[in-house]
């Protein structure tokens, strides 16, 4: 079960695509985290969500934004997707132990050991303000997201 809107997001501490540590504590007192959960990177219906974020990036990594985008990839294989996308926002790891965020948010599939599709928007005092969960095959509206982020 994911974690539900007026609950504490669980902090976490993963490194990115580049090797740097992020802790979703960093950002408490400064910024909402739009946090969201992917299967795994180079796959179709993925690719297109994170490049549609790539697109409207202001949107989402601003003075008041920061987007974090979780698989349960290795670095090395977030480094050559990013840069063969152009995804100039934190792809974070959470290949080992294997799927222990994807767990604490509940959008992590046992049976196919990966993160299934799950956002999570995370006000600037660690409390999430709005979630959906989609199927593996399922893309997200990113125009959901946006109006999560203006409700806050």
């Amino acid at each position: 079960m994911a974690i539900e809107a007026g609950k504490k997001a669980p902090d976490f501490e993963l490194k990115d695509n580049h090797g740097r540590t992020v802790k979703l504590s960093d950002f408490r007192g400064e910024k909402n985290v739009v946090l969201l959960f992917y299967p795994f990177a180079f796959t179709g219906v993925c690719t297109g969500e994170l490049c549609a974020l790539r697109d409207e990036l202001p949107t989402f990594e601003n003075d008041d934004t920061q987007l974090l985008a979780v698989s349960n990839d290795s670095i090395h294989t977030l480094r050559v997707f990013a840069e063969q996308e152009g995804l100039e926002y934190p792809l974070l790891s959470d290949f080992w132990p294997h799927g222990e965020t994807s767990r604490a948010y509940g959008v992590f599939d046992e049976d196919k050991g990966c993160a299934v599709r799950g956002t999570f928007i995370i006000d600037k005092e660690g409390v999430v303000r709005w979630t959906v969960v989609n199927g593996l095959p399922d893309a997200r509206d990113l125009n959901d997201y946006i109006k999560a982020l203006d409700s806050i």
